[in-house]
């Protein structure tokens, strides 16, 4: 059977749809509450992203029984970067 080749798939992974941009995008926003791992007192490394602040340390309980050594810093990161078009 002959196949029709003159269409454009808009589902294409190559092609991004303005409104799943708008919706990554929003997504990120989402996750305000952030746990960083203590590197050095200037440097903190992002670990997870959470929604709520009791999801993030109930994550931080969890995480410092698994690693007791490390320190752990839980912060409302708000000034995440914007995507620019």
């Amino acid at each position: 059977m002959p196949q029709n080749t003159d269409y454009k798939n808009t589902n294409s992974e190559n092609q991004v749809m303005p409104a799943e941009i708008e919706a990554n995008t929003y997504r990120k926003r989402l996750n305000g509450w952030a746990v960083a791992r203590v590197v050095t007192e200037q440097e903190k490394v992002i670990v997870a992203r959470f929604r709520s602040r009791s999801d993030a340390e109930g994550y931080i309980q969890h995480i410092r029984q698994l690693i007791p050594d490390t320190v752990f810093d839980l912060f409302f990161d708000c000034q995440r970067e914007e995507v620019v078009m």
